[in-house]
């Protein structure tokens, strides 16, 4: 069972949306009012989407198939990338690179050239060469692992996508939504949330709120992972109790702390 309690949601600053005037207007029903010029968010909204996306994952992970987890965006990045390896799951945390799904068998040529040079280097291959064509491919070689290092295992496209900031990773969503493959997001009330088969309203700049639906969603593919071992995945079936616990009651957004006090954001380019 995953574990979200309503004093976490609070205390990583899930609430607090965007400016007002920096709003979407398809975000509506996930926000409940406004304070000093910033959305406050609907945890009651919150509850739930997390509930469904964590029930999805974990069917999905039950039945063999795998979860990419994208955020590029420097607060989500390292957070995306030890939640991913936590749950044995794929990552993209640098750059998304245009195809990735939809010329999936592109982009497969280049993880074999790069697991090819990451073998020879690793054999001493590299030693046999010039310094300057050492040098060279070894730059090759981190240049590719930074965009395609969390997906090097990948066999086949994934079966669903979790996404922070979806407004940031368009062309993610854009990709997925050609290959009918779901997509899980954050979203914040300046994103567009069509095209989002399970949307997370909830603050996507904040640390902690990353951290804490990130590390919901690892839990839940964990959970998938558990129930495919004991099961083998047969005709698997996500038990229609809680697959997270929350706190039901959500206090209303007057006892919510005050704006200024919200947590650990990044800076204006990556809020924008």
């Amino acid at each position: 069972m995953v574990n979200v309690t309503l004093r976490q949601l609070l205390e990583a600053g899930v609430h607090f949306g965007h400016q007002t005037r920096r709003w979407n207007p398809k975000m509506k029903r996930y926000i409940y009012g406004q304070k000093n010029g910033i959305h406050i968010i609907d945890l009651q909204a919150t509850a739930r989407g997390l509930l469904d996306a964590c029930r999805f994952v974990s069917a999905t992970v039950a039945q063999g198939r795998a979860v990419l987890f994208v955020g590029t965006k420097r607060a989500a990045r390292e957070i995306v990338e030890q939640e991913a390896q936590r749950s044995n799951m794929f990552f993209i945390n640098n750059r998304w690179l245009g195809g990735t799904l939809t010329n999936f068998q592109t982009v497969k040529r280049s993880i074999e050239r790069l697991n090819t040079l990451e073998k020879a280097r690793a054999d001493g291959r590299f030693d046999l060469l010039t310094k300057k064509e050492a040098l060279e491919l070894s730059r090759e070689v981190e240049k590719m692992e930074s965009v395609l290092g969390g997906i090097k295992a990948m066999r086949n496209v994934p079966g669903a996508i979790f996404i922070i900031d979806p407004k940031k990773e368009y062309i993610a969503v854009r990709e997925a939504n050609r290959l009918n493959i779901p997509v899980v997001a954050l979203c914040d009330t300046n994103c567009d949330p069509d095209g989002i088969d399970f949307v997370i309203p909830g603050n996507d700049d904040a640390i902690k709120s990353i951290r804490l639906f990130t590390a919901a969603i690892a839990d839940a593919a964990i959970q998938g992972a558990q129930m495919s071992r004991n099961d083998n995945g047969a005709g698997m079936v996500v038990n229609d109790g809680p697959g997270v616990e929350v706190v039901q009651r959500i206090h209303r957004p007057d006892s919510a702390p005050e704006a200024s006090a919200s947590p650990e954001y990044t800076d204006s380019a990556d809020n924008a």
